[in-house]
C-alpha cells in the first residue's frame, strides 16, 4: 500500500509500504478515506533529524474498518468510524477519568510500530476503546467536519473546556490556526461574552469572526499584549487559549491573563521550560492547564452537533490533495498559503 513517510526537514515522501495486519488481539485494520495534514506535523517538517527508515506520518482520520482481531467485540467489517489522534482502551482509570491521551495501555500513530494515518490503510491498537462508529449513511459534504473530531476542532474545544469557558467569561485565543479558530468556535458555543483573536492573517481571522471572535489584535509581543489589555479595560482576559506552543505565545499568554484566571495551552510546546515565577503566574494567581486533548472522550456528544448542523468545524479546511500529492500540502501549510489541507487516499 501507499502511505506518508518523513525523511527530515521538507523530506516528506509517499513510498510502498507492507500492507498493515492483525498484530495483537485487540487490533482492527482500517481502510482511510479521508486523512490531513495536522499543524503540528510542522514541527517535525521544520527540524526533525534526517533518518534512513522514515517516520509514518499522520493522525487524523476517518475510515472503514475491513478486518478485527479475535478480541475485538464492538466492531464490524464496513463500520464507517472515527479515529482519534492517539488510541486508548477507554477502560483504565486514566481514560475514565476523561483523559485517554495519558491512557497507560494507549499510545500514537506513526509511533511504537504503528503506522501513520496519510496512508491507504492504518493498524488501530485498542480498537474496541479507539474507534467510534457513526451511525447511518453519512453525508460525504458532512465528512470533512467529521474528520475534525479526531483531533482539530476537539482540540479547540478542550482548551475552552479546560479553561473553563462559559458566560461573562472574556476569552483571548492566541494563533489563527485551525486550532485557533476552532478554539474560538468553542468559546462561541459554550457561551464566551467576548472572544479576542490574535492572529494576522486576515482569511483566518475572517473565520474566526464568523464563528465569534468579537476582536482581532494582529499585533505580537508588547505591543500585543497592550493592545489586549486596552480592549479590557486593563484588566486582561478571564481564560486564554495558546493554540501555537512557541514561547512567544506562552509570553503573550500570562502578559495578558486577568488575575485569577486560567491559561489553558493546546499548541504542542516546543520548549520544557518556562516562566511560572511572580512576574508571570504567581503574582497574578492565575492558573495553567491544557495539554494533549483526550479526543475521545468528546467525540460521541460531538458527532450529532455535525449530523445535525449546529456546527460546520469542517471550514478550516480549504485545499484538498491526493495521497501521492501530500508533499505539496505541507509546503503549503508550511508557507501558510493554506490553513489545513485535507488528504483523500
Amino acid at each position: 500500500m501507499r502511505a506518508t513517510l518523513m525523511y527530515g526537514p521538507g523530506d516528506v515522501r509517499v513510498e510502498n509500504v507492507p500492507d498493515p495486519r492483525i498484530v495483537e488481539p485487540t487490533d482492527a485494520i482500517v481502510r482511510v478515506t479521508l486523512a490531513c495534514v495536522c499543524g503540528s506535523d510542522l514541527h517535525p517538517y521544520r527540524s526533525m533529524d534526517k533518518t534512513d527508515e522514515g517516520v509514518p506520518m499522520g493522525h487524523e482520520f476517518l475510515g472503514v474498518v475491513e478486518e478485527t482481531g479475535s478480541q475485538v467485540r464492538d466492531l464490524k467489517r464496513g463500520d464507517f468510524v472515527i479515529s482519534p489522534f492517539s488510541y486508548s482502551d477507554n477502560t483504565c482509570p486514566i481514560c475514565r477519568d476523561g483523559f485517554h491521551t495519558a491512557c497507560p495501555h494507549g499510545g500514537w500513530y506513526g509511533a511504537g510500530g504503528v503506522g501513520g494515518a496519510q496512508a491507504e490503510a492504518v493498524r488501530v491498537p485498542q480498537a474496541d476503546g479507539t474507534l467510534v462508529t457513526v451511525p447511518g449513511e453519512v453525508d460525504k459534504a458532512l465528512q470533512p467536519s467529521l474528520l475534525t473530531l479526531s483531533d482539530v476542532y476537539l482540540t479547540g474545544y478542550h482548551a475552552a473546556h479546560m479553561g473553563r469557558v462559559g458566560p461573562g467569561r472574556t476569552v483571548t485565543v492566541i494563533g489563527d490556526g485551525a486550532v485557533g479558530l476552532s478554539a474560538v468556535l468553542a468559546s462561541r458555543r459554550m457561551g464566551a461574552e467576548r472572544i479576542i483573536l490574535m492572529g494576522r492573517h486576515t482569511s483566518r481571522t475572517d473565520l474566526g469572526r464568523e464563528w465569534g471572535a468579537t476582536d482581532v489584535v494582529a499585533e505580537r509581543g508588547a505591543e500585543g499584549i497592550a493592545r489586549v489589555m486596552e480592549l479590557t479595560g486593563g484588566e486582561g482576559a478571564h481564560v486564554v487559549l495558546e493554540a501555537v506552543g512557541l514561547m512567544p505565545a506562552y509570553e503573550q499568554a500570562y502578559g495578558v491573563v486577568r488575575p485569577g484566571g486560567i491559561i489553558s495551552r493546546v499548541g504542542v510546546p516546543q520548549y520544557e521550560e518556562a516562566p511560572v515565577g511572580f512576574g508571570s503566574l504567581f503574582g497574578k494567581n492565575a492558573g495553567l492547564t491544557g495539554g494533549p486533548a483526550p479526543v475521545r472522550a468528546y467525540i460521541e456528544q460531538a458527532i450529532p452537533d455535525v449530523l445535525e448542523g449546529r456546527i460546520d468545524p469542517g471550514r478550516v479546511f480549504d485545499a484538498e490533495v491526493g495521497l501521492d500529492q501530500v508533499s505539496d500540502a505541507y509546503r503549503a501549510m508550511d508557507d501558510r498559503s493554506r490553513l489545513k489541507v485535507l488528504v483523500r487516499p
